[in-house]
Parts: C-alpha cells; structure tokens; sequence
C-alpha cells in the first residue's frame, strides 16, 4: 500500500518563469513504503530476466501444479500480480487508484481480454458479447470511482478493439484496405453511418459470413462509444500489429467520424501511433491535417511500440519488407519527430486536440514538458502523459508532483484473467522491461539509504 499525503499535489497552472528539467533521480521514492520499494525491485529484476518471461505461461502452470492454487496465487500476488494490478474487486481497485490520487496520479483502466484465434470459445460471438459486458462495466468503474473522490480531470480508459471483433476480421479488412485505398465502400463515414442507424452492411469483398459479424462488430463498438460518451469517459483505442492496425485505424475512424463531432466536447475516441513503424509520422501527419479540415477533435496516444521482434519475424517469414525502424535510435528520432508534430497541433487546436506522451523514457518526457512551456501548454492542459501501473515510477512520481497530468494504465480482475494478460504483455515489451535497469538502481539507493540510517524520511 502507498504511504502518502493528499496535500502534496500542487495546483497545476503555467509554470513560472524559465522552464526547469524535472529530476528523475528518485528522490520521490520517498512517498512509498519499504515493502513497496522492495517488492518493485526484486519484481523488475525478475521481469528483466529473458527465461522467466520467454516461459512464464509454463512456469505459472507448473507452479500451480507442484504448489496448488492457493499457495501459487498467493505468490502471484505478493509479487508479479501486486506490482503490476490493481486488484480484483471493485474495493481492491478504488483503494488503488485513491493511493494513486494523493500521489497525483490517475488511473487509465484496461480489461485484460486476449483472443485465442484456435479457440472456438474466445472467438465467437458470445465471447465477444462477454467482452462488451466487461467494457461497458469498465467504463462505469472508471466513472464511479473518480465521481467519488471529486474532480479529478478528464477520465481515460483503454479499450483492445480486438476484444470486440475477430483478428481473422481485421486481418482481412486490412488486406482490402491496402488493395482499395481510399473507397467509399470501407470509408469511416460509411460504417459511422451503419454504427449509427443499425441498418445492416455489405461489403462487396467480405462473405455473409464476415458480413454478419463486421455488423456486430460495429453494433458493439457503438454501444461502448454511446456509453463512454454519457459517462463522459473518453477510450483510448490500443494499436496491435501492422497486420491488423490498418483495419483498426478504420474502425477507430468511424467511431471518431460520430463521437468526436464539433460541439460533443471530445475526443471521445483516441487512436494510438506506434513510433518504432517506419510509416507512423507520415500516417500522424496525415490524419492529424484530416481531423482538421474536418473539424473532428483530435486524440492521440503516441508510444514507441511493442511488438517490434515480432513484426521482424513475421516480414522475415513472408518475405516482406520489414516495417520497422532499423534501431532504438531511429525509433528515439521518430518519436521525437512525431511528438513535436503533435504538440505544433495541439498548440494551434487547443481543446480541439488532446496528446498523451506514453513513454518511460526520460529524454522524451524532458522534451514533452520543455516544448510544453514554449508553446504555452498549460500543465494540466490538452497534453498528458502515461506509464504502466508499477513501473517507471521515478517518472510518474516527478511529474505529478510538478503539476502535470499523470495516468498509469491500470489492468484489474481475477489472477486467472490477468496473469496470462501479464505474461504476454511481458512478452511484447521485452525491451521496456530490459530498459528498468535505471529504475532498479534508484530503487537500490533508496532502500540503501534507509538500511544504513541515512534519508529516513520515507515510511517503513
């Protein structure tokens, strides 16, 4: 549990005078707890360890076999599942995201949902329609539990498209949309239009088959839109591979083609731009200028990527061209490129536009905040910035002390449900874990400090 006094969040405002780089050096550690502190380093080292993540699905099933299910689940979440969730019931969530607050930092729920494309039980349409139960509850506990503790910004939560509609779907979708380009029969305003009357649509390169569930699809994705929008709960669409994202950046189109109309006071709908593909400040540019002459608002989640050894692997199988930057550099130069990109928009649209700087890198965050001042982008303004629930803390913690707007991305429910979820986000975000390094050796100074009696300002 975080030890912390509500009084610590500053008033968010301008900054005054020059502008200042915030000190990433730990000295913020000091809000937590020493069991905290501990469990946060022995938990990343372990996560930092390729066998335990490469065969995690296989250790926690034998773990469970050789321990049975009470002592292997009391391990889980005295240790992986206790860094990284906020807990499985809706008390367990709203004691995490209260310690959050008073460390001024906000929640961004996620449902931990994963298809199995072999699997006749999370593919069909009753476990989707299980999926949107799931999403419509998120939007209210992301409601209910900030409505409960007072004004607290703009509520965020994330929403995986591909819980509401089949991989298979998507991956075709994407092969015509890359063979028919712009075409009013896959346009956003066509299936913004279908989303809106409930009417049924054909699509000429799908079978009735595919048809049928694109419907259902669309019918869900307007349900959580619809419901969002009441709740006043914007969604921050998650991206995937680049065999899936063309058809998701659709659909992500046709929802902002209805939610994030002038005068609806979004964006409602936000869509997320991955800078390690090499394509990503082209696609920025051009759907940013789009939304524009639109006048639709703007949301946009910019993160550097997960899924990078995979979509090598997977040019390298089909012979394909690899859609990734060469290296960590490049990636680093894209980001940059896309962030200035977006801060230019959000400086010349105001509310119209809205950021999130999701990254534990801390060059990227120093040149979000610096840019910030020169443009004078209010702290707590259109521009935010997000981490995951129990990592890059150092971060999180300097910049919600500083005023700005700090989200951690908060998976909640039962071990079963999350654990798999972890594992495979693990997984795709190797080198994010690998990269803790300057993290665990911050954590290490300050329990030092407090074993060998110096800096005792911390709790125990």
């Amino acid at each position: 549990m975080l030890w912390t006094c509500r009084v610590l969040c500053p008033q968010a405002g301008p900054s005054a005078g020059g502008w200042q780089p915030l000190s990433f050096d730990g000295g913020a550690f000091h809000l937590k707890r020493t069991g905290e502190l501990t469990r946060a380093l022995l938990v990343l080292r372990l996560c930092a360890w390729p066998p335990l993540v490469t065969h995690g699905l296989a250790l926690q099933a034998w773990s469970h076999r050789l321990l049975g299910s009470r002592l292997s689940g009391a391990l889980l979440r005295a240790s992986i599942y206790g860094q990284f969730v906020a807990g499985e019931t809706t008390e367990e969530v709203r004691g995490c995201v209260q310690q959050l607050q008073t460390l001024c930092l906000r929640p961004l729920l996620a449902v931990p949902t994963e298809e199995e494309p072999d699997s006749a039980v999370k593919t069909g349409e009753a476990w989707y329609e299980g999926n949107l139960s799931a999403m419509l509850r998120c939007v209210d506990l992301s409601r209910g539990l900030l409505e409960a503790s007072g004004p607290t910004g703009n509520i965020l939560m994330q929403l995986k498209m591909t819980a509401l509609t089949s991989t298979r779907l998507c991956k075709e979708l994407t092969s015509w949309v890359r063979r028919l380009g712009a075409s009013w029969e896959l346009s956003p305003e066509r299936l913004a239009e279908a989303m809106d009357s409930g009417r049924g649509l054909q699509i000429s390169c799908l079978n009735a088959e595919q048809n049928q569930h694109l419907q259902a699809s669309l019918s869900r994705l307007h349900r959580v839109a619809q419901h969002a929008r009441a709740q006043r709960v914007w969604l921050l669409v998650d991206a995937e591979y680049t065999s899936l994202n063309p058809a998701l950046s659709l659909l992500v189109a046709a929802l902002a083609e209805r939610w994030n109309r002038p005068g609806e006071g979004g964006p409602w709908v936000w869509n997320t731009y991955q800078a390690y593909l090499k394509d990503t400040h082209e696609r920025l540019r051009r759907d940013a200028e789009a939304a524009d002459r639109a006048g639709l608002a703007f949301g946009v989640k910019l993160v550097r990527g997960a899924y990078l050894d995979k979509e090598r692997e997977v040019a390298r199988l089909q012979g394909t061209q690899d859609p990734t930057q060469p290296d960590y550099e490049a990636t680093n130069q894209s980001y940059s490129r896309c962030l200035e990109l977006m801060l230019a928009h959000v400086s010349h649209r105001g509310p119209m536009c809205h950021l999130m700087v999701a990254s534990h890198n801390e060059e990227s965050v120093q040149q979000a905040t610096k840019r910030m001042w020169e443009l004078g982008i209010p702290l707590d303004g259109p521009v935010c910035f997000g981490q995951l629930l129990g990592m890059c803390d150092h971060v999180s913690l300097a910049l919600g002390q500083a005023g700005y707007a700090v989200y951690k991305s908060i998976p909640y429910g039962s071990l079963e449900e999350v654990i798999p979820y972890l594992i495979r986000r693990a997984q795709e975000n190797r080198s994010v874990l690998r990269g803790a390094r300057r993290e665990q050796e911050l954590l290490s100074q300050e329990l030092r400090r407090r074993l060998l009696g110096r800096g005792l300002g911390g709790p125990r």
